[in-house]
């Protein structure tokens, strides 16, 4: 079983949004190294750690799945949307994505309580610098989340 933290601005595609709908695709991601884990690593049922960021309070808002195998992102062949790569050809797809399901809305695990937090310390979301939308968890971080997560 793997475990991901998924990056998403909350304008764009919230943990509500994703409680609403039940599956979205995971679009607009533009890393080599971000889409490489979706292709490579990513499989049915790994956990995802939703985590809003570009927002007043980044961090951790709930629990997904990864339900799908990647496939391409549609947005790269389309004009009109802001993740259009016109170098991108549909024979020959540059960007993938994966489906997500919601499992859970939680409490936010605010960016600053994982910062708090020693079992989170080595975490890649909290390395100086580190600006991936999607990162591998540890199974012992993922532990240490659900355990903050649902502390009474």
């Amino acid at each position: 079983m793997n475990y991901w933290l998924m990056k998403s601005e909350p304008d764009e595609a919230s943990i509500l949004d994703l409680q609403r709908a039940g599956t979205l695709p995971w679009t607009g991601v533009r890393n080599y190294q971000a889409r490489n884990f979706m292709r490579d690593d990513m499989r049915l049922g790994n956990g995802v750690l939703f985590y809003h960021s570009s927002c007043p309070e980044p961090g951790i808002a709930g629990l997904a799945e990864v339900c799908s195998a990647a496939y391409p992102d549609a947005t790269q062949f389309d004009p009109e949307s802001p993740y259009y790569d016109p170098k991108s050809k549909p024979d020959a797809p540059r960007w993938l994505h994966v489906d997500v399901r919601w499992r859970e809305t939680t409490r936010l695990l605010s960016l600053k309580e994982m910062r708090e937090a020693p079992e989170l310390a080595s975490m890649r979301v909290l390395e100086r610098g580190s600006r991936l939308s999607i990162t591998p968890v540890t199974p012992a971080e993922w532990q240490a989340v659900l355990r903050r997560l649902h502390a009474t």
